[in-house]
Parts: C-alpha cells; sequence; structure tokens
C-alpha cells in the first residue's frame, strides 16, 4: 500500500476561508493527502490566506520565513500560498519567497490536484485566474465522513459593491451565486452526516441570486427551501450587506422557524459623509430604519456589526455620529478595527487620521460596545433558551453549545452529547459566555 502523504493547512480569516480549506483538503484526498495537524511532519503546507486584517502580506511572508528550517530538512516538502492574499501578490509570492512551490486564489482551488502534480515535477505552479467554470462543480464529492453538528456552506462569492476600503472585488471577484439545487444538495448530504444547522457563507451572502428551475433564487427562498430538509433544525447566514436586504428575507426572519435570530449586518460607520466616502451607498438613516424593520418582524433578535475608525478624512464629530448610530441600534457583539490602507484600494491614496488618534476613538467605541454586549448578555439570566450542543468544556461533564442568539452556553449534566438540541435557563452570565441548567 502507498503511504498517505501529510498536508498540513493553516487558515486565516473568515468562515468562508474554513470553509476553503476543507474543500482543499478534500480536492488533495483523491491525491493520496491526509490531513495533519503539524507542519513538522507535512509533505505539503498550504496557508490559506486572508487579505481583510492590517500587514496581511507581510504576515504571510513572516509566518513563511518560519518555515526555511523544514523546507531544508525535508527538500521534498511543498509549500503553497492560496487565498486572498496569493490572488492579489501572485508571481510577487515566489518572487519573495522562492522556496514556494504553489500560488493558487480563491477561485481556482478546484486546480489544486494539477497544481500539486505541477509542483511535484519541479516546475512553477502559479494560478490566480478567474476562471469560467464553477469551481465547486469541478471538486470532487465530500466524503461520506460524520460531521460534528454545526457547519458552513458557501452559496455566494466575490462582491460589486466597491467599498473604498476593502480588497475583495479585488481578490474574490464579482458577485457570483451558486445554483440552488446544488446547494440543497449539499446541504443535504451534510445533514445526512449529522449536521443540524448550517451557517449560509458569502462576501454579500443576502445578495444571493442562484438559479432555480424558475428563475433565479433570492435567499429567503433559499432558507425555506433548506427549513423543509427533514434533521436540519438551525439556519444562519453571514455577511450581509444593508442594500440586499429586500422585503422577502425580512419577512423571513418573522416566519421562517429554523432561521435564527441574529443577523451580522455591518454598517462600518455612523457618519453620512464618511459612508459616502467609503462608497456604502447607504446612509445612517436608512440603516436604523432597516433595523427597526427587523426588529419589527423579530423582536428578540440579536445583532452584530462592523466597525471602522480613522477611516481618510473622519473627524471627531463623523466619530461621534458613529458612537449615536451604535447608542440607537445596541448591538449584542461586534468587531472593530483601525482603518489601515489596502493597496490598490481609493481610501489609501487619501490623507490618513493620525495613529494616535485613530487609537484614543477605537478604545472609546469598544468600551461602548463592550457594555452593550455585557448589557445584553446578562439581560439573558433567568431566560429559557435553545442550546444546540457541540463540545465537551473545560469542566468534568461540561458541555458547550450555542443558543439561538449565538451566545456560547456551558451546561453541566449527564447524558449530553454533541448533536443534543435541549432547552436550557440561563443562570448566570460570565464574560464571554452563559452558564445554564436543563429544563
Amino acid at each position: 500500500m502507498t503511504t498517505p502523504k501529510k498536508l498540513y493547512i493553516k487558515t486565516y480569516g473568515c468562515q468562508m476561508n474554513v470553509y476553503d480549506s476543507e474543500r482543499m483538503s478534500e480536492a488533495l484526498s483523491g491525491e493520496g493527502y491526509v490531513p495533519t495537524d503539524s507542519p513538522d511532519d507535512a509533505d505539503m503546507i498550504l496557508l490559506n490566506t486572508c487579505h481583510i486584517r492590517e500587514k496581511a502580506a507581510e504576515k504571510v511572508y513572516s509566518e513563511l520565513g518560519r518555515y526555511k528550517g523544514l523546507k531544508a530538512e525535508k527538500p521534498d516538502l511543498k509549500i503553497g500560498v492560496a487565498g486572498c492574499v496569493a490572488q492579489a501578490e501572485g508571481e510577487e509570492i515566489m518572487r519573495r519567497q522562492p522556496m514556494v512551490d504553489l500560488v493558487v486564489g480563491p477561485q481556482s482551488y478546484h486546480r489544486l490536484p494539477e497544481l500539486e502534480a505541477k509542483a511535484r515535477s519541479g516546475a512553477r505552479a502559479l494560478d490566480t485566474d478567474f476562471p469560467e467554470e464553477d469551481k465547486f462543480e469541478h471538486l470532487k464529492s465530500r466524503p461520506k465522513a460524520s460531521r460534528g453538528p454545526t457547519a458552513f456552506l458557501t452559496v455566494q462569492e466575490g462582491c460589486d459593491k466597491f467599498c473604498a476600503f476593502c480588497v475583495v472585488p479585488y481578490t474574490r471577484g464579482a458577485e457570483v451565486s451558486r445554483p440552488s439545487s446544488r446547494v440543497l444538495d449539499e446541504a443535504r448530504d451534510l445533514v445526512e452526516r449529522g449536521v443540524r444547522e448550517i451557517t449560509l457563507l458569502g462576501q454579500n451572502v443576502n445578495a444571493y441570486h442562484g438559479a432555480g428551475t424558475d428563475g433565479d433564487w433570492g435567499l429567503a427562498r433559499l432558507i425555506y427551501a433548506l427549513a423543509d430538509i427533514d434533521g436540519l433544525e438551525r439556519i444562519r447566514f453571514t455577511t450581509s450587506h444593508p442594500n440586499d436586504m429586500d422585503d422577502e428575507l425580512i419577512e423571513a426572519h418573522a416566519n421562517c422557524s429554523k432561521l435564527m435570530p441574529y443577523l451580522h449586518l455591518p454598517v462600518q460607520a455612523g457618519s453620512d459623509k464618511i459612508l459616502k466616502r467609503m462608497n456604502r451607498q447607504h446612509t445612517a438613516e436608512s440603516y436604523i430604519k432597516l433595523m427597526e424593520r427587523l426588529r419589527e418582524a423579530r423582536p428578540d433578535l440579536h445583532v452584530s456589526g462592523d466597525f471602522i475608525v480613522g477611516f481618510p478624512e473622519e473627524t471627531e464629530e463623523d466619530f461621534q455620529d458613529t458612537l449615536n448610530l451604535i447608542k440607537t441600534v445596541k448591538y449584542g457583539s461586534a468587531f472593530s478595527f483601525k482603518y489601515s490602507p489596502r493597496p490598490g484600494t481609493p481610501a489609501a491614496e487619501r490623507p490618513q487620521v493620525p495613529e494616535d488618534e485613530k487609537n484614543d476613538r477605537l478604545q472609546r467605541l469598544q468600551a461602548l460596545l463592550s457594555q452593550q454586549q455585557r448589557e445584553l448578555q446578562d439581560a439573558m439570566v433567568g431566560r429559557e433558551v435553545s442550546v444546540l450542543f457541540e463540545k465537551p468544556g473545560r469542566q468534568a461533564g461540561q458541555m458547550v453549545g450555542k443558543s439561538e442568539y449565538l451566545h456560547a452556553v456551558h451546561v453541566t449534566a449527564d447524558g449530553l452529547n454533541p448533536g443534543d438540541l435541549r432547552k436550557v435557563r440561563i443562570i448566570d452570565s460570565g464574560a464571554n459566555s452563559l452558564s445554564g441548567v436543563l429544563i
């Protein structure tokens, strides 16, 4: 028998990259690769990169530098860079780090087997095209191994919004949606293997317009079709753009019991001037009115968001507008960042806010968000929630799962297993999680 080759994948960034790493592993499984948790015993190392965070490319080059010694010890070791940094940097990666054997963009990872064979032959393997064929159709079907109770499922990729701070349209390409039948087939396959909750993924997931038998489907119609799958108990989706939150999707929050009352809806800023400079194509008022409609449809909806402070030309008055929006909306959680320029984006060429002002604003913004998160989490004490248990906790007999509001919930009880969906009364609120007892 042939000894399996070992594949180590390090994943950076968003849930979509987690999904992509799973599919890359599956694509290479047909070439005799099995996953390993350590780069030290790998025959191939893949870095699945993200270009969203500050100095993303430099962090990748730094990570590659750590493998120089390993490559010297194991000349047959193949090292690859995938994902958005690979798309953005292309041949520059191989120029700066000649030990890299393979570079593949996020739209081409279905070509990994032929790229791997090319690298094994000693040739440069580079593919950062935006191919016309559907990469999902060219991937081998998922192996029928059992799965945990939750899974990601990519339904939409790319972005047509061209926000002034963002590289996604350049690294992931234009918005494309998978046909509804293929999404449903993959969802059924996941459920057959033990999945009870699916999170639909997309750069602008609510812009989904997948082909159906009778024309394009929107995200709401896809959600209702997924809700008809026996055994699928929960549906979530991320990340959304305010401009794509249509009437049908708002109504789905009211009418689809399997759609969880949690929504990640980034606004980025609360100043109309800054929103216009960001090319967000919505106003603070339109966002707040949208949130009012969503909460009218689902009064217990928990909302998370994204915020950028220190965007070029942001004044203290603009920043106060952002704080006021946060106070109005009330967020259960949020991601917040200082603006950092991304080469090739419009905002990178504009006058920058001094770093000390960015730091000060970020601290004040995060203090407000943390206060809101704590207040909303503490308000859960005494409430009954539904918890999908995922894994054992740190304490003996403890299991950890997620509530419908995406709170981590700890319960100590006999007989609980991953995949169990149980009613729980919350009895305590910790720093970043809740504790409860079975009802």
